[in-house]
């Protein structure tokens, strides 16, 4: 039986001795109501009277209101702190985080693996902000991954206006739901019961109208089916509790389309206060490409130029990227990714790398981290259209499809699309798409190359076939 091929890890750098690198450093367990806080037992002043006697006079609890949030930044600027590290789940640390930052501390966010990664030691809040003082101060400890304030209320404003999207699509489903129990099959005669039909028939149907050839008339032209079809599945028993369900179901999706308009125009006037950086220039004219159809999640502005004078590059132009998906990728990341040293590491923070695991000359996963960022999705969604593209991404996914599958296939794409993101952001050089010609004469270059090196290794050597005649 073949060995399998184990791949060539990066050998780690050797052992040194642990020495403090950050002197005056702080830890902080943060919790919904209380938080730890430990700094180092030199800093520390001597505790007040009222002090807990089996707790150290390092270690401190304060409470989770602003109040207590001041006292925790004032207590720390006694003790001489100036680098923080802290971890938490959920969004319990948003308020000190900030208000740390704007005291002047260097504030690391810390993800709860990092702190776990020596099992065996004792479990308490008084232990674990001692335990993350201590690595912090020695360096072992690596901050998340935070934009610029100004891109955090970018990203805020984004996702409440993604979350008001799938409020309003529970409220469609609300409406199916109501139809159906009247026996209603708008649903199975056109294709959206929220587009212009559908809504204009569940709207005359709530104003009293039940002839069904009287709604059949409310259909566009643009429909598919025939008056006669519409017709025949608008028969239905019209009860009361039915029609009731379906106002409320209708008044709340209205509801949430409104505040959707609202939350474009605040978009729209936000990306305004960004600085220029595309210096004036037009946006580039994209390759030829077949137009998207605006769909009716779609934001109602033109998303493209205010990101393009917003981050001076235009990401439409790369291979399965539109607007919107410019849109989350700029909103989660910003248009400065200098915090990231190589595309490798931005792919990794996006959940697009494999997180190899093994032991004992064994692999016991290879699989990506769970839990990827909003822009490793939507880059994941990005390449989902390449399955029939005639560009070389698209012929890049189907190679890797055929050898591993689609899920994986999925992820390879999406991490050399979000490699060709980086060198966009951080380079700004015109982006050439490559052919889907030239990338397939490059791979069977490889390919040739390697059985070549191939039969020299077995004592052979490779020559092309000549053509001969009949």
């Amino acid at each position: 039986m073949t060995p399998r091929i184990q791949k060539h890890l990066r050998q780690p750098r050797s052992c040194e001795r642990l020495h403090v690198t950050h002197v005056h450093a702080a830890g902080i367990d943060v919790h919904a109501n209380v938080h730890w806080v430990a700094v180092p037992s030199e800093d520390a002043p001597p505790p007040p009277p009222d002090h807990p006697a089996n707790l150290p006079a390092q270690v401190r609890s304060f409470g989770a209101c602003t109040a207590d949030l001041i006292a925790l930044a004032n207590w720390l600027g006694q003790c001489g702190v100036k680098t923080i590290a802290m971890e938490s789940t959920g969004i319990y640390w948003i308020p000190l985080f900030e208000l740390l930052e704007s005291r002047g501390f260097e504030v690391f966010l810390v993800e709860p693996r990092q702190s776990r990664h020596a099992p065996g030691r004792p479990k308490s809040d008084v232990l674990d902000c001692q335990w993350l003082q201590r690595l912090h101060s020695y360096g072992l400890l690596t901050a998340s991954f935070r934009p610029a304030d100004q891109v955090i209320v970018l990203r805020s404003y984004l996702r409440q206006r993604q979350m008001l999207i799938r409020y309003g699509s529970q409220h469609v489903q609300h409406m199916q739901k109501a139809l159906e129990q009247m026996n209603v099959k708008l649903a199975e005669v056109v294709s959206d019961v929220s587009g212009v039909t559908g809504m204009a028939i569940i709207r005359a149907i709530l104003r009293g109208e039940r002839n069904p050839l009287e709604l059949a008339k409310l259909r566009n032209d643009h429909c598919q089916r025939t008056q006669a079809e519409i017709a025949r599945a608008l028969y239905g028993n019209w009860r009361a509790e039915h029609l009731f369900a379906l106002q409320q179901a209708v008044t709340l999706y209205e509801c949430y389309r409104e505040q959707l308009r609202v939350c474009d125009q605040q978009l729209q006037a936000y990306l305004e206060t960004f600085a220029d950086q595309s210096e004036g220039r037009p946006r580039p004219r994209r390759q030829v490409r077949r137009q998207r159809e605006r769909r009716p999640n779609d934001p109602a502005f033109d998303v493209a130029n205010s990101l393009y004078r917003m981050s001076g590059v235009d990401l439409t132009v790369l291979e399965g990227i539109d607007s919107n998906t410019a849109l989350v990728v700029l909103s989660e990341v910003g248009p400065d990714v200098s915090r990231f040293p190589t595309a490798k590491h931005f792919s990794s923070w996006l959940g697009l790398s494999p997180q190899h695991q093994g032991s004992a000359g064994k692999i016991r996963s290879r699989r990506v981290q769970r839990g990827s960022s909003r822009a490793g999705r939507a880059l994941r969604l990005a390449v989902q259209g390449c399955h029939h593209a005639k560009h070389a991404l698209g012929a890049f996914y189907r190679r890797v499809q055929a050898r591993a599958g689609a899920p994986k296939a999925i992820v390879a794409t999406a991490r050399k699309l979000a490699e060709r993101v980086y060198r966009l952001l951080k380079y700004g050089a015109e982006y050439v798409c490559q052919k889907i010609e030239e990338y397939e004469a490059a791979y069977r270059a490889r390919l040739v190359k390697g059985l070549a090196r191939k039969a020299a290794e077995l004592g052979y050597r490779l020559e092309a076939a000549t053509a001969t005649g009949s």
